[in-house]
C-alpha cells in the first residue's frame, strides 16, 4: 500500500523555514557533562531587547508548539526555542529525568550564550521545567508564563479520580501514541474542538516522525514527574507570573491552575481561555500571543494581589 504524502515532514521544513526567516538560527551546545542542547537562538542577538525563553512540552516540537506566537515576540524579544532533554535533538547520557535536571541545563545553554537574564513561557510539561528554572534560578528569570502545566499535581491526584486517566503507563501510551487510534485520543484531550476524520495515513505520518524517538526516555520523564510528588515539597517563586489555562484541558484540570495560583500568591494571576482545551497555544492563538505580550512587555504587576481574569475568547 503506498504512503500518503508527508504533511508533516513537509509541514516540519516550513517551520523550520518560517524559523530562520524570523531571524533565528539553529545551534547545538555541548556541556561539560556530555549532554548536547539544541535551540533557536537570535542569529544576532540584541543587547536592548529583553531575552524570552520559549519552553515547550509534550507534543509535535517547540517549533510547532510556538509557530504561531513566534511573529508576536520576535520584534520585541531576544528568543529562545530550545528542544528539552529527548526531544528533538537534545539529549543526555545522565540517568537524571526529573525537571529540576532539565531546569539546570537549559540554564547552563543559556549561560554558554551568554544570557544571564530571562523571562520564560512553559507549555504543559514545559511548564514544569520553566517553574523548575525560576525556582532554581530566581536571580536570572524575571517574568514567568506557565500554560495548562499541572506543576501543583500531587501523586494521591491519580488515586483519587482527579484524572480521567490515572494510571501512568496509559498517560504515556497517549502522549507518545504509536498508532493512530491513540493519536486521535490525544487528540480528543488536547482540543476543546478535535479535528475529526483526520485519515489514518496522515496520523502514521505524524507518529513516524515525532512519536519514535526515545520512547523510554520519556516514560521515564512521566513518571519521575509524579514520584512523591507532594504541594508542601514544591518551592514558591516570587517572580510576577501569568497562568494560562484553557477552560476545558481534559490533562491538566483547571482546578490545577487554580491550586498553582493559590501556591504562588500575590505574584500571580490567572487568566481562563473559554472554548480551548490543552492545546490553548493552537486553538486560540490570537488570545494566547495577545496575552502574552500584555504580560511580558507592560510593566511588572504591583505587589498587590492581582485578582482573576476570565478572558471569554471568540467561540
Amino acid at each position: 500500500m503506498a504512503r500518503c504524502f508527508s504533511f508533516t515532514g513537509s509541514a516540519d521544513f516550513l517551520y523550520r523555514s518560517f524559523f530562520s526567516y524570523s531571524g533565528l538560527r539553529s545551534v547545538r551546545t555541548d556541556l561539560p557533562d556530555g549532554t548536547s542542547m539544541h535551540c533557536w537562538v537570535p542569529k544576532s542577538r540584541k543587547p536592548a531587547k529583553p531575552n524570552l525563553v520559549l519552553v515547550h512540552g509534550f507534543g509535535a516540537n517547540a517549533m510547532w508548539q510556538y509557530g504561531d506566537s513566534l511573529h508576536h515576540l520576535i520584534p520585541r524579544f531576544n528568543v529562545y526555542v530550545p528542544d528539552l532533554l529527548f526531544f528533538g535533538d537534545s539529549s543526555t547520557p545522565r540517568p537524571e529525568r526529573s525537571e529540576e535536571f532539565q531546569a539546570v541545563c537549559v540554564m547552563r545553554m543559556m549561560e554558554a550564550h551568554g544570557v544571564r537574564k530571562m523571562s520564560l513561557v512553559g507549555i504543559s510539561y514545559g511548564g514544569f521545567v520553566g517553574y523548575s528554572m525560576a525556582a532554581q534560578f530566581p536571580e536570572a528569570v524575571e517574568k514567568v508564563v506557565l500554560c495548562c502545566t499541572g506543576v501543583c499535581l500531587e501523586e494521591k491526584d491519580l488515586k483519587s479520580g482527579f484524572f480521567e486517566v490515572s494510571d501512568l503507563d496509559e498517560v504515556a501510551n497517549i502522549l507518545m501514541p504509536q498508532t493512530p487510534e491513540k493519536l486521535r485520543e490525544l487528540m480528543k484531550f488536547a482540543f476543546f474542538r478535535p479535528v475529526k476524520a483526520v485519515p489514518s495515513c496522515f496520523l502514521s505520518d505524524y507518529i513516524d516522525v515525532f512519536c519514535t524517538d526515545h520512547i523510554s526516555q520519556k516514560r521515564e520523564l512521566i513518571q519521575a514527574l509524579t514520584q512523591n510528588r507532594q504541594i508542601s515539597r514544591i518551592p514558591s517563586i516570587r517572580q510576577p507570573t501569568l497562568i494560562i489555562w484553557g477552560e476545558h484541558d481534559r490533562i491538566f484540570p483547571l482546578e490545577l491552575g487554580y491550586r498553582l495560583q493559590r501556591h504562588i500568591g500575590e505574584s500571580a494571576k490567572i487568566v481562563v481561555i473559554k472554548n480551548a482545551g490543552h492545546a490553548v497555544n493552537v486553538e486560540k492563538p490570537k488570545e494566547f500571543a495577545k496575552h502574552l505580550k500584555s504580560f511580558l512587555v507592560g510593566p511588572s504587576p504591583s505587589p498587590q494581589r492581582l485578582k482573576t481574569v476570565l478572558f471569554w475568547g471568540s467561540p
